[in-house]
């Protein structure tokens, strides 16, 4: 599997409702097999020379190195802050089955 990689890629957004639309967008166009939103985030940051607290919401989602750049760029498109978080991590294990779900979906 090592030429199709696994890449979770997680984001921060003001509202559910933008998580959802963004997840929906991503899995419509396949560029994720699936989205997790998470409610609740508590986020600390420094912005503009001031340390800054607000409620947020986070989405982790799933798709594969080949298809890496162009999810982050749609995200990136599409995202209503100036600088969004958008980082992603190489998934170094799983259940394969799993794995190759993300695969055949993307």
């Amino acid at each position: 599997m090592a030429e199709q990689e696994i890449w979770l890629i997680y984001s921060t957004f003001k509202n559910r409702a933008e998580a959802l639309s963004v997840a929906q967008t991503l899995l419509e166009k396949r560029l994720i097999a699936c989205a997790n939103v998470h409610d609740g985030v508590t986020s600390l940051y420094r912005w503009q020379g001031a340390i800054t607290q607000e409620k947020e919401v986070a989405l982790t989602a799933k798709t594969r190195k080949e298809k890496l750049q162009a999810t982050m760029d749609e995200i990136r498109a599409v995202h209503s802050y100036e600088l969004p978080c958008i980082v992603a991590y190489p998934v170094t294990e799983g259940l394969p089955e799993f794995l190759q779900w993300v695969i055949n979906e993307t």
